[in-house]
């Protein structure tokens, strides 16, 4: 039995159909699920430790908990940026998408290249994976300019009439937690927000809406 194998006898043993059922009720409707906790996915991949060649035999598994463990075990400054585009082509619900962004890809060396590429894209999970990435280094990428955040504003505005459900969910995502990390930046936020409230665009005023009544009320440091 290779390790690969292994480790997706683990993973269906630790699965119940009740929780695929679960995801399914939250619009997690991945091409093949086992329903295995995030907690114990969690586990495995801590006793697996960094494997960017493992990550990559569990990825084309094409089972969401063996791609879920992969962007916990993958090394950002290893993956090729190949590999990764691989995977973002192949991001078929939202949790694996937003897995990867938030755990592993704000910390390739790539990422903010990487936002600006896939928000120019028309799939709807690659372009949710810009949204969600640049959610993700909103909130962990202490070391960026808010003059990168706000350009990062500008695609934002772009993308906001895309009425794709995961879509303006992420371009929302974004728009809050740039916001969030400091007082300059929130006034930045809560301006493209008026903004977006005020065109014609339905998910364009949705995101607006959402995004006010959070930042209005939220204290930044």
């Amino acid at each position: 039995m290779t390790k690969t194998n292994g480790i997706l006898k683990r993973l269906r043993a630790a699965g119940s159909a009740a929780n695929v059922a679960g995801m399914a009720r939250y619009g997690i409707r991945p091409a093949k699920a086992y329903g295995v906790s995030t907690p114990t996915i969690r586990a495995i991949a801590k006793e697996l430790g960094r494997d960017t060649e493992l990550a990559s035999a569990m990825w084309s598994t094409n089972v969401l908990e063996a791609r879920m463990l992969a962007t916990m075990i993958a090394d950002p400054l290893q993956i090729p940026e190949e590999e990764v585009e691989r995977w973002v082509r192949e991001f078929d619900c939202w949790s694996v998408c937003d897995s990867a962004c938030i755990g592993l890809l704000w910390k390739t060396p790539f990422a903010w290249r990487k936002v600006r590429e896939w928000s120019r894209r028309k799939p709807e999970y690659e372009r949710r994976a810009a949204f969600a990435l640049l959610a993700g280094l909103a909130v962990h990428d202490k070391e960026a300019t808010d003059r990168r955040f706000r350009a990062a504003l500008r695609l934002i505005w772009k993308a906001a009439g895309d009425d794709r459900n995961f879509v303006k969910k992420a371009v929302n995502w974004a728009l809050r937690q740039i916001g969030k990390r400091n007082p300059e930046l929130r006034e930045a936020a809560i301006e493209i927000a008026e903004s977006l409230v005020a065109t014609e665009s339905r998910p364009a005023r949705w995101i607006g809406r959402d995004a006010l009544r959070e930042l209005r009320r939220k204290t930044v440091p």
